[in-house]
């Protein structure tokens, strides 16, 4: 039997590596993956903005226990999260599906590093411009909303998209919780056949770099972009 031939089992299980059962069950495959990093993706976007405005409090009942959650979060492996999150909302909530239960570990785990790029962004900007801002009769909390921050967003743009890139390959952890997201598909077809074990996980690591890359030009294209604009 040819190498060729042996990649059969990709194209007679092309659908359910793409999308699952969906539409007759749930989203699966390729769609789950791209639906629980943009979904996290954002969701971790707002939570990092606002961790790490807590973060540069001047007020230290603020960011000493913002730095704390953000530490503790950056110290533990994403597995442990996701089971801290599996085990703990239910327990609070009832019932919580595990694709939510997923989506708020990724959430929490991207948010503290999502952080510390807000927060290296606003520190970016030159101390002058607060203090400028604030001479014209902004409060601090104006001056940093509309004058500090929209400079240091743009150039925390590159440095979103990274982590975005790590947070797809981060989603193939889901399947440790039984969701069925590509890594978990793969599994369930390699279980099913027995027999091309090379040649599936030779498929999944193949579409991982194809995502990955896809993010990985626009965060170049994005830097380019930013440094051009900086130029002129």
């Amino acid at each position: 039997m040819s190498i060729l031939s042996n990649f059969q089992v990709i194209a007679d299980n092309f659908t359910y590596f793409m999308i699952g059962r969906y539409p007759h069950g749930p989203l699966g495959g390729v769609g789950l993956t791209i639906y629980l990093a943009v979904t996290s993706c954002i969701l971790s976007f707002f939570g990092g903005l606002l961790l790490g405005l807590l973060s540069v409090s001047r007020h230290r009942w603020i960011s000493l226990p913002s730095m704390a959650f953000i530490n503790i979060i950056r110290g533990m492996p994403l597995l442990m999260v996701i089971f801290w999150m599996y085990f703990l909302l239910p327990a609070i909530f009832g019932t919580f599906p595990e694709v939510r239960t997923v989506i708020m570990a990724l959430t929490f785990f991207t948010s503290a590093y999502m952080s510390q790029i807000v927060r290296a962004g606003i520190e970016g900007i030159p101390k002058g411009q607060m203090e400028a801002a604030i001479s014209t009769g902004l409060k601090r909390w104006q001056a940093m909303l509309y004058i500090i921050l929209p400079q240091g967003l743009r150039n925390m743009i590159p440095s979103f998209v990274n982590q975005f890139v790590s947070l797809i390959k981060d989603t193939s952890l889901a399947f440790i919780v039984g969701v069925s997201e590509l890594t978990h598909v793969g599994t369930q077809i390699n279980n099913r056949t027995m027999a091309y074990p090379t040649e599936i996980f030779i498929f999944i690591a193949v579409v991982y770099f194809i995502l990955c890359f896809a993010f990985t030009s626009l965060s170049r294209w994005l830097e380019g972009r930013l440094a051009w604009r900086k130029a002129i």
